[in-house]
């Protein structure tokens, strides 16, 4: 040990930390799994027919996970400001990354949360749902028209359910 200059030992000590990576470093590209358009009309069609089969006069909107509407649909009677409700939903399930009945108990009058009810677009009713494979979120569905949200919320589940098969086979 005596013939161990201190520099050598100031180098060694060095070779550790120079060496391990770097965790602030971004990847210059990233991969994201989204619905395919075959799957988000399924979806969508699946969702309306559970609704139907209530005998609720709904719209369904299925957008992908970054929010974009994918699919659309109106039933005949349903109401006016169903087709953009819908759309909200599923737009604030997806960017909130949680179900709109959830959000709309979390974010009440005496919530601390309470102000994010003023994001534009958000909207903190029942019937927004994200749908979720091998984790991730790949996109969201939302209903509007049903006598409640949680009517609403209920078709989205069946919807999801019916495509969830699909989603479990990706990697």
């Amino acid at each position: 040990m005596r013939n161990f200059k201190p520099v050598y030992l100031a180098v060694l000590l060095s070779v550790p930390v120079f060496s391990l990576p770097s965790f602030a470093a971004d990847e210059p590209l990233v991969t994201f799994k989204s619905l395919s358009p075959d799957t988000a009309l399924e979806l969508a069609q699946a969702t309306l027919a559970s609704c139907n089969g209530l005998g609720y006069q709904v719209s369904v909107a299925v957008v992908d996970r970054m929010g974009i509407t994918q699919v659309l649909l109106r039933d005949r009677y349903a109401g006016a400001h169903t087709p953009d409700t819908a759309r909200r939903k599923a737009w604030t399930a997806v960017s909130f990354r949680s179900d709109t009945l959830s959000l709309a108990k979390n974010t009440g009058q005496d919530s601390s949360q309470f102000a994010a009810r003023d994001i534009t677009d958000a909207l903190m009713l029942g019937g927004g749902v994200p749908v979720t494979a091998s984790g991730s979120i790949v996109g969201g569905v939302g209903v509007s028209g049903a006598p409640s949200g949680d009517a609403d919320h209920s078709c989205a589940q069946v919807g999801i359910t019916t495509i969830t098969e699909k989603l479990e086979l990706v990697d």
